[in-house]
């Protein structure tokens, strides 16, 4: 779905947000959004309130969302997960703006079949890690494995280096965030692999170490600041920060208006940012 810049601006108007017009664009410019950060079913600690998939999809739409990567709150959670991969490919049937992101954990089994399944049964783009709730660590052996084996494959990966903060999280269920520290080092050892961050507060020291690791993508979901997105572009060059929204455990407005509206981005790189960074990041061409 493309959007022409004016409907855009009507759309903020509509939802009682500030315009998302970038510094120096012209109304006849067209998007169209893709959001590389979505999750779809039940947040299990507390009611959210875009939960089911058709009011999550009427909210993306009316933000100008043409494609949204899903993956599945149920994958972090659930050790069935063949099960938890076919809920959400049949949930994403007859969506055309959601492209179902498998789950698979390392730290199980039988996670190659598991991977596997996502490319050959469900004909999925990626897949999504939670290394913190699956109980494995970035310099495990299997997750370097996992990421060649993704890569021969031709799936991207997406980590999710966090999923709520430790500040609101149920005492009894605490997850720390994921060290992203052996990140660079084993993205660079493994040839051809594409890599998406998720959910991190970018830190410059961190930052500095993953600058020059072409493999590794950003989103916006938690950059902080009105400058945030502007600055992470700046570091890692535009080509690597995708828009995502976090949602639905995050408000989708959010992270839009802090790039349409705050980051003050020219329009040639708001529109990688926006669009063709996750084109390219799930394999395809940009139109």
């Amino acid at each position: 779905m493309r959007m022409k810049r004016r409907e855009f601006i009507r759309t903020a108007l509509a939802t009682g947000a500030a315009a998302w017009l970038p510094v120096g664009a012209s109304e006849d410019s067209a998007f169209q959004l893709v959001d590389s950060n979505v999750s779809l079913f039940d947040w299990p600690f507390r009611k959210l309130p875009l939960d089911e998939t058709s009011v999550l999809m009427e909210k993306l739409r009316s933000l100008g969302v043409g494609q949204a990567f899903a993956g599945s709150y149920e994958g972090l959670f659930h050790r069935d997960l063949p099960a938890v991969n076919h809920r959400l490919a049949k949930e994403s049937t007859g969506v055309p703006e959601l492209l179902p992101i498998g789950s698979v954990n390392p730290d199980l089994p039988a996670w190659r079949e598991v991977l596997r399944s996502c490319a050959e049964d469900h004909e999925m783009r990626g897949i999504r890690l939670h290394p913190n709730y699956h109980g494995y660590t970035l310099d495990d052996p299997r997750f370097r494995e996992l990421l060649e084996r993704a890569a021969e494959i031709g799936l991207f990966v997406q980590l999710a280096a966090t999923m709520e903060d430790r500040r609101t999280q149920n005492s009894i269920a605490a997850v720390p965030d994921v060290d992203l520290t052996p990140l660079p080092t084993v993205v660079a050892a493994v040839p051809g692999v594409r890599v998406q961050v998720l959910n991190w507060r970018p830190r410059m020291a961190e930052l500095e170490s993953m600058k020059d690791v072409s493999g590794i993508h950003f989103d916006t979901a938690r950059v902080d600041g009105t400058d945030g997105i502007e600055q992470l572009q700046k570091v890692v060059s535009p080509d690597r920060v995708l828009f995502g929204s976090g949602a639905h455990f995050l408000i989708p407005e959010a992270s839009l208006i802090r790039l349409m509206h705050e980051s003050g981005l020219e329009e040639e790189i708001l529109e990688k940012i926006a669009q063709t960074n996750s084109v390219r990041l799930r394999g395809g061409n940009p139109a």
